[in-house]
């Protein structure tokens, strides 16, 4: 959304997930590699997401999903970015996602799944990359 400075990310755990141990490690890199970041906490709501990434103007959404509701809470995120007209927010998750989800989560419109073991140099690339590029 956002057309200058640096990127704007939202660092999101939504559900009723209670480990955000991996959310702040990628924020704090994400941050630390000169990116905006917002995290939002813990058991947000895929609306409160949603609000908070078009209130702040974020290029991208990042959904850390360790309970298993995946396919649920990245759907409705999605749904709701549509529904907002915003949906140029990119979304991508990490956590523990089955592989035989990634597909369906990717035809859903979710750009990207990082499952554990992903560095965070590669998330921090993928997001150069995949994100507005910062001005």
């Amino acid at each position: 959304m956002g057309v200058s400075g640096p990127i704007r990310v939202v660092v999101a755990k939504p559900g009723l997930d209670g480990h955000d141990r991996g959310a702040k490690v990628i924020a704090r890199a994400l941050r630390d590699a000169g990116m905006e970041v917002i995290y939002t906490g813990l058991h947000q709501t895929p609306e409160q997401i949603v609000d908070t990434a078009i209130q702040e103007d974020a290029d991208g959404i990042g959904l850390s999903i360790l309970s298993g509701a995946h396919m649920t809470l990245c759907a409705k995120v999605i749904e709701l970015l549509k529904e907002r007209d915003a949906a140029d927010i990119t979304v991508f998750c990490g956590g523990i996602v089955p592989d035989e989800d990634i597909a369906e989560l990717k035809a859903m419109g979710v750009a990207d799944i990082f499952t554990p073991g992903t560095t965070t140099a590669d998330i921090i690339t993928w997001v150069q990359n995949n994100l507005r590029q910062s001005v």
